[in-house]
């Protein structure tokens, strides 16, 4: 699906602040399904921290994964898969079925465990996926108005 039809389904919010989170690691796609990369961003923010929905949505999973808390949200009228929002290491606030809202605070940041650290300090892991493919998130953050430029050499 192309980038643009993306931006008019789903805008998000960024997951944690205001003010805007500093990005401790940026998104790098793998090249393959089990190669190195980044599938997210990383977002400093101290343990303790509200985890707020990026977009409304259905909570399709929460829970652990390989010791750390989890929380996926489903975008509905994203496509087909529709587009999906996770988030760790976390202790969630809603169950999976929940449905919530864009803004709404489902989680807590936590410390990841000793042995699985991700970020040299404390950070939310944010990812954005349709089906198996991780997407950039960033694209699709509700950056401010809009602003026209003036064109010149038109006719």
């Amino acid at each position: 699906m192309h980038l643009t039809t993306l931006l008019l389904m789903a805008t998000l919010i960024w997951p944690v602040g205001p003010p805007r989170p500093e990005i401790i690691r940026g998104w790098d796609p793998p090249a393959g399904p089990y190669g190195p990369g980044h599938r997210g961003l990383d977002l400093a923010a101290p343990p303790g921290t509200a985890v707020n929905a990026a977009a409304s949505g259905v909570v399709t999973f929460a829970g652990r994964v390989a010791g750390r808390g989890v929380l996926t949200i489903t975008l509905p009228n994203t496509g087909s898969p529709p587009l999906r929002t996770t988030y760790e290491p976390v202790t969630p606030m809603v169950t999976t079925g929940t449905t919530v809202t864009r803004g709404q605070q489902v989680a807590t940041l936590t410390t990841p465990p000793e042995e699985t650290p991700h970020c040299p300090e404390s950070c939310l892991h944010w990812g954005l996926l349709r089906g198996d493919t991780y997407l950039n998130p960033l694209p699709l953050l509700r950056q401010g108005p809009s602003r026209l430029l003036p064109v010149t050499g038109v006719p």
